[in-house]
């Protein structure tokens, strides 16, 4: 198990700086909604995940997180995008065993109806009134994910992780599907709550809509958190019930320069939760802020990303419950 434990994390790294390696080139891959963060939590906290999550949402991060989960876990999320575009996902994780852990994941995307529109309906309907070109027809284009995930600790500080995913968009006209990887690694550092992440994302082979083929947007990304003060393992001091939780990512999409995500989290006790980031580098993204509220096993947790001075903000919703 050392020994492809091992060879997995090669493996992880080599693809990682094949990432890296590429320029910006904006607009040459597909299914782009696979670049939006899913659950309120870590996009309240400015997309810097990949070393904070620690229930079943680290579907969407990091699958190495799945180990920090200490029992069932499941969580389902809803994002109010643009232009009456909603998106959904669910996630699902348990720990097997004392060192492995498994999740499943969807994500379904609605992406409205449109109504279709033609250069040959242009003109005057019998009443008189002018046509804009619309057909009468009305088409629904949707995308979807569906992945299977696996975590396992190699020792007590490091795990990894690697998810397969089923990608599929309809696009009416014209349709796409192909598999896709992610994965990750965890290391706890052993110093207080210091923590490192990494994770790719999307790693896989192209996707082909009629004749012509597309990669999906892969990226890599390493973060870094810890707790400023907190009942145990702090940075600076202990308290008694409060705790600031700080995460920084560097991510580094396929058709995007690098970019930086800033995250911070104040719990109070183990009820209140307050939320804020900021994202670095983004064409329209930046501030991002929200709350969370925990009681018994149940969480409800919010976000708001804001999208500058031109596009609407965009609200997040999730809803979890974990049985420990």
């Amino acid at each position: 198990m050392k020994r492809l434990s091992l060879q997995f994390i090669l493996l992880f790294l080599f693809a990682g700086a094949s990432i890296l390696s590429g320029g910006e080139k904006v607009g040459t891959t597909s299914f782009q909604f696979l670049k939006l963060s899913l659950d309120a939590r870590s996009a309240a906290m400015g997309g810097a995940a990949v070393s904070t999550v620690k229930t079943s949402e680290a579907l969407y991060w990091n699958p190495a997180g799945l180990r920090r989960t200490n029992g069932f876990d499941v969580s389902t999320s809803y994002i109010d995008y643009f232009l009456d575009v909603n998106m959904y996902s669910s996630s699902a994780s348990l720990p097997v065993g004392q060192s492995t852990a498994i999740g499943l994941f969807a994500v379904v995307v609605d992406y409205g109806t449109i109504e279709v529109t033609d250069a040959n309906h242009l003109g005057f309907n019998a009443d008189w009134t002018y046509n804009p070109g619309l057909t009468g027809e009305v088409i629904h284009p949707t995308a979807s994910v569906f992945g299977i995930s696996l975590a396992h600790s190699v020792t007590d500080r490091l795990t990894f992780g690697i998810s397969a995913k089923y990608l599929r968009e309809d696009l009416t006209v014209a349709k796409g599907s192909t598999i896709s990887f992610d994965g990750g690694l965890l290391y706890e550092t052993g110093w207080n709550s210091l923590r490192f992440g990494l994770s790719i994302k999307n790693f896989g082979p192209e996707v082909k809509f009629i004749k012509e083929s597309y990669p999906v947007p892969e990226t890599f990304a390493a973060g870094i958190s810890a707790y400023l003060f907190s009942p145990d393992e702090a940075l600076l001091m202990q308290t008694s019930s409060q705790s600031l939780l700080v995460s920084y990512d560097l991510s580094h999409p396929r058709d995007y320069d690098q970019q930086h995500h800033i995250g911070a989290e104040y719990a109070l006790g183990d009820f209140l939760f307050l939320r804020g980031g900021y994202k670095i580098n983004f064409d329209e993204e930046g501030l991002t802020y929200g709350f969370g509220v925990k009681y018994s096993n149940f969480r409800l947790d919010y976000a708001f990303d804001r999208f500058g001075s031109t596009l609407p903000g965009v609200h997040r919703l999730s809803i979890g419950y974990a049985l420990n």
